[in-house]
């Protein structure tokens, strides 16, 4: 159950949606209104692309949910399960991502859109981050399944269920950060261009050790 959770899951996953919203921003602020954390626009715009026969916009957007499923897949291996669980690869896979993003900063600010693709597999690969809470799929790239959970429970509660307080706490967080990290990443943008990237991407780092040094002292005692 939620309940039985470590406390620094709600900051955990502030940081990680703080991250998403970021790097979403400065996609759409950098890609003509192309979203990275999320595909579903993307999925829609390869089928029009494709009506109009357009085939070289078609396969760019081809290329876009393939750097997400390639990330995706990285996180996959690494993980063997959504399930939180300690001792899983999380640092790993958040060193990872820190080294994408950098890679993503590096290319698009020498002006090379491949830089693109690797925030792309950045976002696909902490998308695949997902954790299973007390029955909901949580994702901290997008936040439509937040408020789709989000109204299921205001339903149930009219119903005469009893509101599960720490998940609508962890929803919360991450609607919150999402947003900041919208915020935050527009005013980098405006000052430093795609070089906003390195901030996601220390982030990344740092959640990393921190994840590699709770395990440690955790194991230690």
């Amino acid at each position: 159950m939620i309940s039985k959770l470590p406390k620094w899951v709600e900051f955990g996953a502030l940081i990680l949606s703080l991250i998403a919203g970021f790097v979403n921003a400065v996609g759409v602020l950098g890609f003509d209104h192309q979203s990275i954390s999320h595909l579903s626009g993307t999925a829609t715009l390869l089928g029009t692309e494709i009506f109009s026969g357009s085939l070289q916009k078609a396969f760019q957007f081809l290329g876009i949910l393939l750097s997400f499923l390639l990330g995706a897949s990285i996180a996959g291996f690494l993980l063997h399960g959504s399930t939180l669980k300690l001792g899983r690869h999380y640092d790993t896979a958040l060193f990872i991502e820190f080294i994408l993003l950098l890679i993503s900063s590096w290319f698009l600010s020498t002006g090379s859109h491949n830089g693109y693709y690797f925030a792309l597999a950045a976002c696909g690969l902490q998308n695949a981050l997902a954790t299973t809470y007390s029955g909901a799929i949580i994702r901290t790239t997008h936040v439509t399944g937040i408020f789709t959970d989000l109204g299921i429970m205001l339903g149930a509660i009219f119903r005469g269920d009893r509101l599960d307080k720490r998940k609508v706490k962890l929803f919360t967080f991450i609607i919150f950060g999402f947003i900041s990290g919208g915020v935050l990443g527009a005013l980098c943008f405006s000052r430093y261009q795609f070089m906003a990237l390195l901030l996601p991407a220390i982030l990344c780092l740092l959640l990393s050790i921190s994840y590699r040094t709770y395990l440690n002292r955790t194991s230690s005692r």
